[in-house]
């Protein structure tokens, strides 16, 4: 069934998607080649189907695992040949047979291309005046305040540890811990200049460098009186002078695993002090948004409205113009080029 003319107004016939044009090498940085732009026709829905155009996506590192042939990660791989996928914003511009209206805005997880066919159920409905910017919506603020107030339970007077600080859950999740009354928040970032932003912008008190000594000995330093709550999206090393540095019934929650994501060859072990964990009372919990914590997104979006129009909250991110710049946002995001959030405007 093809859609009325008035439904299709801001579709075009064809339109661009990136595709996966060959697997990466394990250790090689990601280039070009391995991304193709394809010009194709642009679908019509059928009825309970939406067509929608792209407005601005976000990338991931978990996008350069999933371009693996096989992944341990619970997200189906990349498609040789196929489109890529993930989250985006975009505008209804037909919608037969739905309860969706022209020109509303909404999220799915069709990224990659500029026009978007999807089951309405696929798409969740936002509200535009709801936070100052639509692309706002694609930050990982839930995530964020899933961990500190669930995993983590951060509380007043708490030392708050984010690993990753400057990732785009790192990057908002001081922001939510300052929120919940921390007393002091202390980062983790690979770089000076990124340091210099967590302290100078996010309202971090100190950060620990990745290449700047043991790790375990930088955050004893950042905290002398020990570390109440953990919010770690790295692993590794991180993880471990995490767990030496906490105080007895501190709460980890664990979000990512960057440094196994991101490894070259395999999956890293990180080797876990269950003596400290049982004699200190420390919990680790698994951290992921998933049904029993649907009501922290609606929360975090109001919370999140108000702080950045009074300006006690920001949206650290950067923003790449172009589908053509996709593959290079991704790029510079495993590079580690950027702060927060990485989007590509189209």
């Amino acid at each position: 069934m093809t859609a009325a003319p008035s439904d299709r107004r801001h579709a075009s016939r064809t339109h661009r998607e990136i595709r996966l044009a060959a697997r990466p090498v394990a250790g090689a940085p990601l280039t070009d080649s391995l991304f193709e732009i394809v010009k194709v026709p642009t679908p019509s829905p059928q009825p309970g189907q939406l067509l929608v155009r792209t407005q601005v996506m976000s990338v991931a590192a978990v996008m350069r695992t999933l371009m693996n042939e096989t992944t341990t990660v619970p997200m189906r791989p990349f498609a040789l040949g196929a489109p890529l996928y993930g989250p985006a914003i975009g505008e209804v511009v037909s919608a037969p047979g739905t309860e969706f209206a022209l020109g509303d805005v909404v999220l799915h997880d069709l990224g990659w291309r500029e026009f978007a066919l999807l089951d309405a159920t696929a798409a969740q409905r936002v509200d535009p005046g709801l936070l100052p910017d639509s692309a706002a919506y694609l930050s990982q603020g839930p995530t964020a305040w899933m961990a500190v107030t669930r995993g983590a339970e951060v509380g007043p007077g708490n030392t708050v540890f984010v690993s990753g600080a400057a990732g785009g859950v790192g990057s908002i999740a001081g922001q939510a811990a300052r929120l919940r009354g921390a007393r002091r928040v202390i980062g983790s970032a690979g770089s000076q200049r990124k340091a210099n932003i967590l302290r100078e912008e996010l309202g971090y008190d100190a950060v620990i460098l990745r290449d700047a000594g043991p790790l375990e000995e930088q955050l004893r330093v950042s905290a002398p009186q020990g570390v109440d709550a953990v919010i770690d999206t790295v692993g590794g090393e991180q993880l471990q002078a995490a767990i030496a540095v906490a105080n007895r019934g501190a709460r980890i929650a664990l979000v990512g695993a960057l440094d196994a994501q991101l490894t070259d060859s395999g999956t890293p072990a990180t080797a876990i002090d269950t003596f400290a964990l049982l004699t200190r009372s420390i919990t680790l919990r698994r951290t992921v948004l998933h049904a029993d914590h649907l009501d922290l997104i609606p929360e975090w979006h109001h919370q999140f409205g108000a702080g950045l129009r009074d300006g006690t909250l920001s949206f650290p991110h950067s923003r790449l113009h172009g589908l053509h710049n996709a593959p290079r946002a991704l790029r510079e995001l495993i590079e580690g080029r950027h702060i927060g959030a990485v989007l590509v405007e189209l």
